[in-house]
């Protein structure tokens, strides 16, 4: 990323962070109470009580084998949450990841407990023939939407309802030189449509800034040809984004795919200053520095910016649109076995309700 990008991003944050302001109403019918009264309260009643139930984010990685996808996780969180499979030396066989693992661990900072569960999925290409291998990942993001369904059914449904719902899918692209496989186009393709999808360069060390600049140019120019809708979208959800978080999120799609470098290593620079990095034969690379990789930039998108917004893009876009295709699928069902049998309908009573309530919901 280039020094004026740079700025522009930190102009776009800081727009972002200082746009939550109270709207102007224009309405005649709005009054102004003579004293105070104390509603602009509800605002701390509901941050307290959010802070005292604290907040679920479920992130899934998906990617080839031996591209860091655990190490990423760790450094993005200051922790160490995934056990990475990586190898000592480059004569260590890569491990792979054989089944969809889910990791579950409780963060809290400033009183604040986030509920993170890492799911990390078997990595591509590590068969001979990668027919449908996406097919485990969309099953288990449809079979989230599923539970969360039937849980919301339920006549006696839970208080709360357990969230499993994917909320983002960090995507790790190969650092090569020719952009998407085609593997990646499909699996891409159909993730796109039923989860946040977040694009990163692995191993961005292995690039020059100029071979780096390149891809994402390539890979940019492809998201586009191929229709690849990648997270953050286009106000066109009703949001009421204002402008300034409309030119903020236009800023992040510019930047993707972040180009990123991730190490649970701390080491000393020449100057002995402490940094999160990887030393090579060419000397040291600090990952938190922007001038070197990008990792900053995803860390405070994924974590400053944007992880609310994550949690509710899920609830109100993705699930809603698989809610609707079952809901809908159900009651067509329903119609048309009452119009196939009209003798052996139920009494209205009991036709009444819906079948899902027995624990039956039908699947995609």
């Amino acid at each position: 990323m280039t020094d004026s990008q740079s700025q522009q991003y930190q102009s776009s944050l800081q727009s972002s962070q200082q746009a939550q302001q109270p709207l102007s109403l224009d309405d005649n019918s709005t009054m102004q109470p003579t004293n105070y009264v104390g509603f602009d309260t509800i605002t701390t009643q509901i941050e307290n009580r959010l802070v005292k139930r604290g907040f679920v984010l479920n992130i899934m990685l998906v990617g080839a084998s031996g591209l860091g996808k655990s190490t990423l996780v760790n450094t993005l969180f200051s922790a160490h949450l995934d056990e990475s499979c990586g190898r000592n030396t480059v004569y260590d066989p890569v491990e792979r990841t054989t089944e969809i693992k889910v990791t579950s661990h409780d963060l809290v900072e400033n009183n604040v407990v986030l509920h993170l569960n890492i799911i990390d999925t078997p990595g591509f290409a590590d068969q001979i023939n990668n027919n449908r291998c996406w097919d485990p990942i969309l099953r288990y993001i449809k079979d989230q939407h599923n539970q969360y369904l039937r849980r919301e059914l339920n006549a006696d449904r839970e208080k709360f309802i357990k969230d499993t719902r994917v909320h983002c899918v960090l995507y790790f692209i190969a650092p090569n030189y020719y952009g998407l496989t085609n593997l990646d186009i499909q699996v891409l393709r159909r993730l796109s449509e039923v989860v946040n999808v977040i694009p990163v360069i692995a191993k961005a060390d292995t690039l020059t800034l100029d071979e780096r600049a390149n891809l994402k140019k390539v890979l940019q120019e492809q998201f586009e040809q191929y229709g690849l809708r990648m997270y953050p979208y286009n106000d066109d959800t009703g949001s009421r984004l204002t402008p300034e978080e409309t030119q903020f999120n236009k800023d992040i799609r510019s930047m993707l795919p972040f180009a990123v470098v991730g190490s649970e290593e701390v080491i000393k620079t020449a100057k002995g200053e402490a940094v999160r990095g990887r030393r090579t034969k060419w000397g040291v690379i600090n990952v938190e520095d922007v001038t070197q990789c990008e990792f900053v930039y995803l860390r405070d998108f994924l974590t400053r910016t944007h992880l609310y917004d994550l949690i509710e893009t899920t609830a109100l876009q993705h699930y809603e649109t698989f809610r609707t295709k079952q809901l809908t699928a159900l009651r067509e069902n329903v119609g048309a076995r009452n119009a196939s049998s009209p003798s052996q309908m139920l009494p209205r009573s009991q036709s009444q309700v819906p079948s899902a309530h027995q624990g039956y919901i039908p699947r995609n």
